[in-house]
Order: structure tokens, then C-alpha cells, then sequence
């Protein structure tokens, strides 16, 4: 069984969709094991053993590609390790693979970090610093922009095939309401969204671990997810 070591949380539900979307079950041929980020857990020395970088999710794989186990940290290698498992949603021959790879890339390098940067000075910063809150609310702007006109030709995001482009980007745009977004801004990236909510296995990986993730309300919480326990040398 796949051991998933993950939270509730865009990246992790990345993962979860994979998952799914590539016909292995939750409770079946994977398990999904909490790191609570509020409570620290990413700092423990056996989840540090597979994600150096501190960060969910990561992945152990009991049959890694040599028959060993394999283990895995950043989401998007792991959606790419699941393609190449299972043959799965990133495609063969070189054009659609590099189509589909350089949107992956625009998830990785844009839109994961600049609307959760948006989150953070929007809805957790402890200040509202108004430069910023501009700063990055009209980059995720930009960038929904971007996928709307992409998809005003396209019927998913890397073509006319569903790809793990779309898994990688889908989970970030479910807060869009606390990145300043109107959808009637996006008229085509709402009407993507709105299909790939209605997927089964979206559905079903969207709701993993959900019900253990809580508002980050104390100083604690704040402190593993923003403060400078992140940045001690372990």
C-alpha cells in the first residue's frame, strides 16, 4: 500500500486526486497519513526523512520502479512519478508531453506561489500591509487571466486531453473567493472548474483528511506555519 503523507491543503489534494483519478482507492491501495502543519508535525525527524524540505505531501511507494520502496517529496514529482506508475494523464509522444509539462511548470513556478501568497497576506498575516495585499491579488489576477484566455481555445488546460496540468492547477483555484476572484472575470476558466468539480475521483480527493483541518487560530499554529520554527536548521 502507497503511504501519502499529506494534509488538507491545495498541494496535498493534488495528490489525492491523482490517486484517485488513476483508479487506486483510498483504504485499498493507498492511506493517507496526517502531518499536521498547525501542530508541527512537518519538523519531525521521520517525516524529514522523506521530505527534507519540511513541506507536505510526500509519498512512499512499497514498489518503486527497481521493485524497492521508493519515497518522494514536492507534489508535482509526485504527480509525475503516479503518470509514469500507472500511464496515466501525461501523454506519449513529445508535443503533448512538453504541452502539458511546461502548464505543470506554470502551477509549480506561478500560481502555487503567488496565490498562496495571496492567501497568506489576505487572510493570515498578522498585519494587513496593503502594497502586498495588492501585490499579490492583482498577480493572481493576472494569472487566472492567463488560464481563461488558454481555455477560451482549449478544452483543458495543456489541450483537448485531461492531464495532471489540470489536476496540479485545479485545487488552488477552490479558494477564489479569498483571493479576490469574480468568476464573471473568467468565463471560461469557470466553466473548466466547474467540470472538473464534477468528477468523481476529484470529489472523492478533495475530502481526504478534510475533516481534520481547522482555521489557524492560535499563536501556535501560527508560529510552525509562518514564525520561525519553519526556519531553524534541523
Amino acid at each position: 500500500m502507497i503511504d501519502v503523507y499529506s494534509w488538507p491543503t491545495p498541494n496535498g489534494h493534488k495528490v489525492h486526486i491523482m490517486l484517485e483519478e488513476c483508479g487506486l482507492r483510498l483504504g485499498r491501495d493507498w492511506q493517507a497519513i496526517p502531518v499536521n502543519i498547525g501542530a508541527g508535525d512537518q519538523f519531525k525527524p521521520e517525516f524529514l526523512k522523506i521530505s527534507p524540505n519540511n513541506k507536505i505531501p510526500a509519498m512512499v511507494d512499497p514498489h518503486g520502479p527497481d521493485g524497492k520502496p521508493m519515497a518522494l517529496f514536492e507534489s508535482g514529482a509526485i504527480l509525475l512519478y503516479l503518470a509514469s506508475k500507472t500511464g496515466k494523464f501525461l501523454p506519449k509522444g513529445d508535443r503533448a508531453k512538453f504541452e502539458v509539462l511546461e502548464w505543470l511548470m506554470f502551477q509549480m513556478g506561478g500560481v502555487g506561489p503567488m496565490l498562496g501568497q495571496t492567501h497568506h497576506f489576505r487572510i493570515y498575516a498578522p498585519e494587513k500591509i496593503e502594497y502586498a495585499v495588492n501585490r499579490y491579488t492583482n498577480e493572481t489576477k493576472r494569472l487566472y487571466g492567463v488560464m481563461d484566455k488558454r481555455l477560451s481555445a482549449s478544452k483543458f488546460i495543456a489541450g483537448n486531453s485531461y492531464s495532471i496540468a489540470d489536476i496540479a492547477i485545479f485545487p488552488w483555484l477552490r479558494s477564489w473567493q479569498n483571493q479576490g476572484i469574480d468568476w464573471a472575470d473568467y468565463p471560461h476558466l469557470k466553466a473548466w472548474f466547474d467540470k472538473i468539480s464534477e468528477r468523481p475521483a476529484v470529489q472523492r480527493g478533495v475530502k481526504v483528511l478534510a475533516d481534520l483541518r481547522k482555521p489557524v487560530i492560535d499563536d501556535k499554529a501560527r508560529e510552525n506555519m509562518f514564525g520561525a520554527a519553519q526556519y531553524q536548521k534541523r
